[in-house]
């Protein structure tokens, strides 16, 4: 696809190189550059829902989207990190053009800024989660999931049993994957609420295991997908939000942004909840596959704990939800654990899924979650007719 005329720059500014910057941090300087640039569009900060960043803010070493929108105060629908040396600057431009053109957002914010100085600033104490979390023992997921899932508990009436039947349901799945880490070892309930206590209410058994490994899908265009061994699965709707990178900044602890994220992809799709015949949804935490399930609008909000013992997730169930079992079942191989929610849907979608096969399904919602439910994407994938 072309990208002529897609787009247009409309603003630009700059903070003058100067050999040493005393007093400033990373995340000053993107923010100073950031507000010129946007006055200089003739624009309130808004009407930014695109953000691309580059690597080097020295007050985070992941989560960077995120945590240049928390300090801008932006919200993105769109949020990109690209490293590609001295070609980042013109190499955001043309992303910006085709997230643009995607219709992905309307206005991107394409900011990089660097800080030299003969002395280390204290920059941890301007980053909000340096300064209102981790001072209090805010630190680390276990924690922050523990949040979410304690005010759930408070808000709705959710309990420790139902929030269990999560990683029952996923490692019932897994029996039918070779590949998981929990293959062929079932658990009940009771085996859930007898775990260990990790951070209360979260136990052992809902709380994701990292192992190693790896994930890749290659995506291709339309003329050489038709010629592709396998049937073609295509993107049909997708959508992305970022709210937040520390817990105590979130709008919410009961609604991710995967809730915007996901109205977007089912809207791009023209499709909703009623259409999907798969879900492969992102599970560190059984309390973050019972707040998208919700957010997805499969079910109300805060109905989710009820409504979880109505319902077969098997594949050959009213509802399959990670056939392969999940991060919970199959592992988290680091980020690619995320990918393999994108990978078991492919298979899916194509019938290449061996004994755990859903049968005929069309359409698949894929979710991914970054940081504590804040860098939020979905994903609406089609089967090839």
């Amino acid at each position: 696809m072309s990208l002529r005329g897609a787009a247009a720059v409309v603003g630009a500014a700059e903070t003058p190189p100067r050999r040493t910057t005393p007093g400033m941090t990373t995340l000053d300087m993107i923010a100073s550059t950031a507000a010129l640039a946007v006055a200089d569009a003739g624009m309130e900060p808004a009407e930014i829902d695109g953000l691309l960043v580059g690597p080097q803010v020295g007050e985070t070493p992941q989560h960077v989207p995120a945590t240049v929108a928390e300090y801008l105060g932006l919200a993105p629908t769109y949020a990109d990190l690209v490293d590609l040396g001295g070609a980042t600057g013109a190499g955001m431009v043309w992303r910006a053009a085709a997230a643009i053109a995607a219709g992905m957002c309307d206005t991107a914010l394409c900011v990089l800024g660097n800080v030299r100085t003969d002395v280390v600033p204290r920059s941890s104490n301007r980053n909000p989660i340096r300064e209102f979390d981790v001072p209090y023992g805010g630190s680390g997921a276990n924690q922050a999931y523990a949040m979410v899932a304690t005010r759930h508990c408070a808000e709705f009436g959710t309990t420790p049993e139902q929030l269990a039947l999560v990683p029952v349901f996923e490692r019932d799945n897994a029996r039918l994957n070779p590949d998981a880490v929990f293959h062929g070892k079932p658990i009940t309930v009771d085996d859930v609420l007898a775990s260990p206590l990790v951070v209360s209410p979260l136990r052992l058994l809902e709380v994701v295991m990292p192992c190693g490994g790896g994930a890749a899908v290659v995506v291709t265009s339309p003329a050489r997908a038709r010629r592709a061994p396998h049937r073609p699965v295509w993107l049909r709707g997708a959508g992305e939000k970022v709210t937040h990178r520390a817990l105590s900044q979130a709008p919410e602890l009961t609604t991710s942004p995967l809730a915007a994220a996901i109205g977007d992809a089912y809207a791009m799709a023209s499709a909703g909840p009623d259409d999907l015949d798969l879900l492969s949804l992102y599970d560190c935490y059984s309390i973050m596959l019972a707040v998208t399930l919700e957010d997805a609008g499969l079910c109300k909000k805060g109905e989710v704990g009820p409504w979880l013992a109505d319902q077969d997730f098997s594949h050959t169930g009213n509802l399959p939800c990670n056939p392969h079992g999940g991060q919970l079942a199959c592992g988290q191989a680091d980020l690619a654990g995320g990918m393999a929610h994108v990978v078991e849907a492919v298979r899916q979608l194509r019938g290449t899924a061996g004994e755990r096969q859903v049968r005929d399904p069309g359409l698949a919602l894929v979710t991914g979650n970054g940081a504590t439910m804040s860098e939020e994407v979905a994903l609406v994938l089609e089967a090839a007719a």
